[in-house]
Parts: structure tokens; sequence; C-alpha cells
């Protein structure tokens, strides 16, 4: 039996952070970063069975295109991915009311829609980029067992010798996205190998009045090649979306729309029509069947 110190459920039966009770939870997920994002998903939804709010994570349950969904936000960050990750599981696989884990596991399709910043200068702002491949540069991965058995150990050692890693940083892990998922977006957008920072100045080689501890960070993300692989763009979220959905069974994935692009320093304010054809993009793939 799982203790209530490590998985706090509240009076009324939702998991600690997220407010969600088990049966509120869809077997499909989107995950978007900023509160806002989830009203501006649910125009495009039916039947909405509750909105709910508990700090940044703002959720809602309803049906697009007949499908049963949740929309959920996240925050930036990967420690609070982390939160969103291990209590989504929770709902699914652990009966709240036993505090047991569940003997027939349910795999969630999760699919992060997120806005980004081109490391390379061929990828134009407004495209649409799915993380085929995450890289972690937070450490968050590290603090769980066993690794290495889902991470892509010889593209690891590549990155560290080819950029000169600092020592005084986490080790970077690469994670492959899920592959049902990865296969749902093959043919609408760009194949990307996306860097998750742990910030959004100094971790993505941005300069204001701190120097940075790899000064040419930038140039040597933009030149690592390995095995037909590139870094092509930044965010702040899917590796640890990609790496605890690996760890879990789940399908998971993370898709940007270009807002920036570090290498010609060039960015689109009116980015949000963008965004929003890439939610209906989004929402179209998730829920097409199989």
């Amino acid at each position: 039996m799982i203790p209530e110190s490590e998985l706090i459920i509240n009076d009324d039966g939702s998991v600690f952070h997220l407010h969600i009770r088990p049966e509120e939870l869809a077997d499909k997920v989107i995950l978007v970063g900023d509160p806002g994002r989830v009203d501006m998903i649910s125009e495009y939804m039916q039947d909405i069975e509750f909105r709910r709010q508990s700090r940044e994570f703002v959720s809602l349950t309803g049906k697009y295109a007949g499908k049963r969904l949740t929309v959920l936000s996240t925050g930036i960050g990967t420690d609070n991915i982390d939160i969103v990750m291990n209590e989504l599981d929770a709902l699914a696989n652990i009966d709240f009311a036993t505090r047991e884990i569940k003997p027939e596991k349910k795999s969630l399709d999760i699919l992060r829609i997120g806005t980004s910043g081109a490391i390379q200068p061929d990828i134009p702002l407004g495209s649409f980029v799915f993380a085929h491949v995450s890289v972690g540069c937070d450490g968050l991965l590290n603090w769980y067992a066993d690794r290495d058995a889902i991470a892509m150990p010889g593209i690891e050692e590549a990155f560290k010798k080819h950029t000169g890693w600092n020592r005084h940083l986490p080790d970077p892990y690469f994670v492959r996205a899920g592959k049902r998922m990865s296969e749902k977006f093959m043919d609408c957008t760009i194949k990307g190998m996306t860097i998750a920072a742990s910030g959004f100045y100094g971790p993505q080689g941005r300069v204001l009045r701190m120097p940075l501890a790899m000064p040419d960070m930038l140039e040597t993300f933009e030149t690592f090649r390995y095995d037909g692989w590139r870094v092509t763009n930044f965010e702040m979220e899917g590796s640890a979306i990609a790496g605890i959905a690996a760890h879990l069974g789940h399908n998971a994935g993370t898709v940007c729309c270009i807002i920036a692009n570090r290498h010609l320093k060039s960015s689109n304010p009116d980015y949000k029509p963008a965004v929003r054809k890439l939610v209906e993009l989004a929402l179209a793939k998730l829920t097409a069947d199989e």
C-alpha cells in the first residue's frame, strides 16, 4: 500500500496538485504550459464535464469529434512536469480507495502543445516541430532508477564530447517520443530533436547581465550531428514528458510552433494564429482513429 505521505489524496478524492479525480481523467490528454491556452482549446470542444484550477494547473475534460479529452496546463519547467506526469499516472494506474497499484496498467496518450525557438537557420517561423527525440538538460530523469534503459547513451556521449559539456551541469539525457504519437505527426511536422532547457535565459544561451558557463553553446548545439540527427529547437518541458512516459508505459510526445529563430535572431510577436492552427492540427491527429 502506498502511504499517505507519498500519494496525497484530497478530501474530495482528487490528486493533491492537479485536483482531478480518477473518473474525471480521459485516456487522451493534452498538456499546455499557459493556463490561458486551456480555455482556448476548450472552444473546440463539446460536453465539458468540469473546469478546475489549482495554482497553475487548470484542467477540464470534454469531447472533440466524439472523443473524450482532458486538457491540462502545467506551467513552465520540468519540475512541474514531474508533478503532472506522476499524478496523471497515479490517476490512471493506482486505486485511490486501496492505495494499491492496479494489476492491469492503462497507457495514456499524452501530447504537449507548446511554443519554441528554432536553432537551425532553415526552420522557418510558424512551422511545427515534433520532438521525435527530447534532450533533457535539466537532470530530472537522473533522479530515477534505470534511466539508461530508456535513454540513448551513444548520442549522449557524442553530444557531451562535441559541446565540451561543463562538468558542473547535469548529465544530459536523450529520450525518444512514444512510437504511436510520433507516427501521428510524421507527415505534417518537421522531425525534431528538441532541447528541454532548465531555464529561459542562461540555459538557452541568452545573455543579459550574467555571462554563460558555455559561451559557445548555441553554436555547438547547432553544429552537432549524430546518425542523421541534429538539434532543432529549444523548449522547457518535453524531456521530462518523454522520459517519465517511457518509464511508466504511456504514449507521449511534444509538438511546438516555432515563434523565434535563434540563429537568425528573429521572432514573431504575433504568433497566436499559428498556435491556433497547431491546436487544430493536434486535436485532429490525437483523435484520429488508428
